[in-house]
Formats: C-alpha cells, sequence, structure tokens
C-alpha cells in the first residue's frame, strides 16, 4: 500500500492524466413525496489504470454515480469528464458512441441477449462500431476468460459465472479506457465469484484498464488499489492515492 497521505473530501486535488474527473455533481429525482437528493455536490478524480473500490451502504448513491460515469443517467449540475472527454451536455447519440467506443460495464445481472450465443454476445459491441474483425476479437476474449470451449453455446446453455465471463469478454473487447463494475460477483456463490473476479482483475492488469468496482464485499474491495466510501449521497472517505506505477500486488490475486 502506498504511503501517500490521504486525500479530505474538501480538498481533493485534479488529478492531472485523471480517466474519471467529477466535479460538484448533484442528482435530484422528483418522486411522488417530492424531490430527492441522490449525489450532492461529489469531486471525484479516479486516475489513469487505477483500481478504485466503491463502498457504503445501500442508498449512499454508489450505483447512480456509476450510472453518470457511464452516461446511461444525467446529472443535475456538475460536470463529467471520462477519458479527456467531458460528457455531460454530449446529446444521446453521441454519448452511445463514446460510451461504445471508452467504456466497458458489468452488472449484477449479466444481461445477455438469450438468442445470441456466447460468441455473438461478445461480438455485439464491435458489430456496433463497425469492425471487421470483431468474430476473431470475440473469439480470442472468450478464450482469455476461459470460454473457448463454449462459443456456440446460448446463455441459458452456460452457468452463473460462465455467463458472467462472457460478459465481462464482452465489456472488455472494445479495450476501454475504464471498466465500470457493479456488484459483479452479487448473483454468484463465493467460489464461483472469486474465480469471476480473478478474472476482471488480471484482465484490468494486462490492458491497463481503469477500474471501478462497486461492492459490499470487504475482500473484494481490498483487492482495489484505493477504496472510497460513500454515504448519504457524499464522499465520506477518498482512501489513499496509490504512487505512480504498477498496480500493487494484491489485484493479482
Amino acid at each position: 500500500m502506498s504511503q501517500a497521505s490521504k486525500v479530505q473530501p474538501s480538498g481533493q486535488p485534479h488529478s492531472l492524466g485523471a480517466a474519471v474527473s467529477i466535479n460538484n455533481v448533484h442528482l435530484r429525482l422528483t418522486s411522488a413525496a417530492g424531490e430527492v437528493n441522490i449525489l450532492r455536490g461529489l469531486d471525484l478524480h479516479v486516475g489513469a489504470g487505477e483500481a478504485v473500490g466503491l463502498v457504503g451502504p445501500s442508498g449512499s448513491g454508489k450505483t447512480s454515480l456509476l450510472m453518470l460515469i457511464a452516461g446511461l443517467e444525467r446529472a443535475t449540475s456538475g460536470t463529467i469528464c471520462v477519458a479527456d472527454t467531458t460528457i455531460t451536455g454530449l446529446d444521446e447519440d453521441s454519448l452511445a458512441s463514446f460510451r461504445g467506443r471508452h467504456i466497458g460495464i458489468v452488472f449484477q445481472s449479466f444481461h445477455l441477449v438469450p438468442t445470441m450465443t456466447a460468441l455473438e454476445n461478445v461480438a455485439l459491441p464491435l458489430e456496433f462500431s463497425g469492425r471487421r474483425d470483431a468474430f476473431g476479437r470475440a473469439r480470442a476474449h472468450l478464450e482469455a476468460v476461459g470460454l473457448g470451449h463454449r462459443l456456440e453455446h446460448y446463455p441459458a446453455q452456460l452457468s452463473g459465472g460462465e455467463q458472467q465471463r462472457v460478459a465481462l469478454a464482452r465489456a472488455f473487447v472494445v479495450e476501454p479506457a475504464l471498466l465500470l463494475a457493479d456488484e459483479p460477483t452479487g448473483n454468484l456463490d463465493q467460489v464461483t465469484g472469486q474465480a469471476v473476479m480473478d478474472v476482471l482483475f488480471d484482465m484490468h492488469r494486462e490492458q491497463g484498464t481503469t477500474l471501478l468496482l462497486v461492492t459490499h464485499e470487504s475482500a473484494l474491495a481490498d483487492r482495489c488499489q484505493r477504496i472510497i466510501r460513500m454515504a448519504d449521497g457524499r464522499i465520506a472517505d477518498y482512501g489513499v492515492r496509490p504512487e505512480p506505477g504498477p498496480a500493487r500486488a494484491a489485484t493479482a490475486g
């Protein structure tokens, strides 16, 4: 663990080369009971290649923060910059295009297309971007996650762990600058979840992808370089910043 000093919530410095830079972001939603403040003036900078665990109680805003970073939800105010692009203000088509090129997402639910094989599911984002080598790259990524023998299987023919491996291959196949993972082991047993996370951290390390992982499991959060704690729509603890250099050995499992 780096011996860098803790960064205080009131004065976290901007990180040069940050993969994610969030400044004074608010998210307010309207409900039958009135306006609800989901996120309350967040400032956050995640360095390129950093692995960050995002923890906190249910309702603290973790998933909402990920949805804003992914461009799947709109901030009420503030700015969000991902991979040197300010995504706040982009129209829906531009957001979708940017997300397809630069952001990989893995959810608790696998979100595979049931009528497509594993190979077709992984090739899908590459086909959307017009890549001619979509199926070759998809095959290579499925082999990388240990599913070279399941290429032609449909999701219903795969176990939960295998489906999440397909989802990981699909997320990494575009070689994203940023990988967002929201409770990726939530639907898996402990042994299967551990195996899936080994794959995720291996691919994060090999591709140099920035990782932002939402989890309630302390053992998973501890594999990250930094743990950020959220509470009541705010960041309560920014954790310890790593010094420049390779990810610490814990990310290798």
